[in-house]
């Protein structure tokens, strides 16, 4: 069983037992967090979708970690023009557990 969650601007597949990254959450090590805007449940049989969201269908997960993502270089030239900018940028991150899905 799967379903398709929307959080931060972004769609994710989960499963029970996964464990995946987030764009960060305000919430506390260890707190659960439900997920109301599923997109689609597929039970391995038949796949509901929403119209935007499936009625009645939450995701439940718990917050292990806040974290950092690795650095992303960024570097803008100006051919000629004696102009370069280098610059960096480390996303915000959130670790889940997917616990269930309703």
């Amino acid at each position: 069983m799967y379903a398709v969650i929307k959080t931060g601007g972004k769609q994710y597949r989960v499963a029970a037992g996964d464990r995946v990254r987030v764009e960060s959450i305000p919430a506390e090590v260890g707190s659960v967090v439900t997920f109301t805007d599923v997109l689609a449940v597929s039970d391995g049989q038949t796949l509901r979708v929403g119209n935007p969201r499936v009625a009645g269908a939450s995701v439940t997960a718990t917050v292990l970690a806040h974290g950092r993502g690795e650095k992303i270089r960024i570097f803008k030239l100006k051919r000629r023009k004696h102009y370069q900018k280098r610059a960096g940028h480390r996303q915000n991150y959130t670790e889940l557990r997917i616990d269930a899905i309703r």
